[in-house]
């Protein structure tokens, strides 16, 4: 496969930042997640470190009103803390071990255990001291029991950082940190364009699977009752997600990587139309290949600093 060498034409200033033989850029999923536990301090450092462009976070609202990078609703995959992370308080969070589950020991230079947790206010704190130009790309994690107060939480925080919503970045010395924003709920995105740029929203979807809906069943009683209601809406959810790329309601697409193999023709049209492509989550070589080929622009991926060797080369 011959890859292109012309540049992502986003616009004229972030064109001359990349490296020539590249024209994807690498967003490391949650940091370098398949090195490091995911959402930490660690996997953030080394994302960076690895030359990722961007870092792609998720947040959820806790019950004292904190924004934390954490990506499941519950608390047990990752930490050896129980029940819902928005019916805890950024304290209690503190004391959980967020990395043992992942990484029992970690270099002295990511940091304590204690400091693994990370909240929206930790990562901005970390991009805008990188030295070098960064990208943000923010999910919001809903269903939220606290409805568009996680927005709202979200933006409030970015504009005490001095992020400016007309250009959507927040400028530190000769450097930039370029935010987005993006989310599985097309209400979030909605609520989010009243005062985000259009094309600094992006909305994501995947195919749904029936493992997903068994996924979110777990969490509902009667499940087998309401299966097929699930399933619907699941479905519904990704056709408006469709529907705001297709009407331009926003400027990215961020399908994931088994739909974006499948409808390939979409995703063309998609470019065509002048959206921007970020799939996710890219973790094969071959997988990059593909999308490269296709012209997608930004590849989200576990291992930032492997597609970003491979892409460089």
């Amino acid at each position: 496969m011959i890859i292109s060498l012309q540049p992502v034409p986003e616009d004229l200033e972030d064109s001359a930042a990349i490296p020539r033989r590249r024209r994807a850029r690498v967003f490391a999923h949650r940091g370098a997640s398949a090195l490091f536990p995911e959402h930490t301090r660690a996997a953030y450092l080394r994302a960076l470190e690895d030359g990722a462009e961007g870092l792609e976070i998720d947040l959820h609202l806790t019950r004292d009103g904190e924004l934390v990078c954490f990506h499941d609703a519950t608390l047990e995959r990752t930490t050896d803390g129980t029940g819902a992370a928005a019916d805890t308080t950024l304290a209690q969070l503190r004391r959980l071990d967020v990395s043992s589950w992942k990484t029992p020991r970690l270099p002295a230079c990511y940091g304590t255990r204690a400091q693994q947790l990370m909240t929206l206010q930790d990562v901005l704190e970390l991009v805008c001291a990188a030295g070098r130009d960064v990208r943000l790309a923010i999910e919001l994690k809903h269903p939220s029991p606290y409805g568009h107060a996680l927005e709202d939480r979200t933006l409030k925080v970015l504009l005490a950082a001095g992020w400016d919503p007309e250009t959507s970045r927040i400028e530190v010395g000769d450097h930039t940190v370029r935010v987005s924003f993006m989310s599985f709920d097309p209400a979030s995105l909605r609520y989010l364009s009243e005062l985000v740029p259009t094309d600094k929203l992006c909305a994501l979807f995947a195919r749904v699977e029936e493992a997903d809906i068994s996924a979110r069943l777990a969490r509902l009683r009667f499940s087998a009752a309401v299966r097929p209601l699930v399933g619907a809406v699941m479905r519904r959810a990704v056709k408006e997600s469709e529907a705001l790329v297709w009407n331009r309601q926003v400027g990215m697409a961020g399908p994931g990587i088994s739909y974006a193999r499948q409808h390939r023709a979409e995703l063309k049209a998609w470019i065509a139309r002048g959206s921007r492509l970020r799939v996710w989550t890219v973790d094969t070589l071959a997988d990059a290949d593909l999308m490269v080929d296709l012209g997608v622009q930004e590849l989200t991926t576990n291992h930032p600093g492997r597609l970003v060797q491979h892409l460089s080369r």
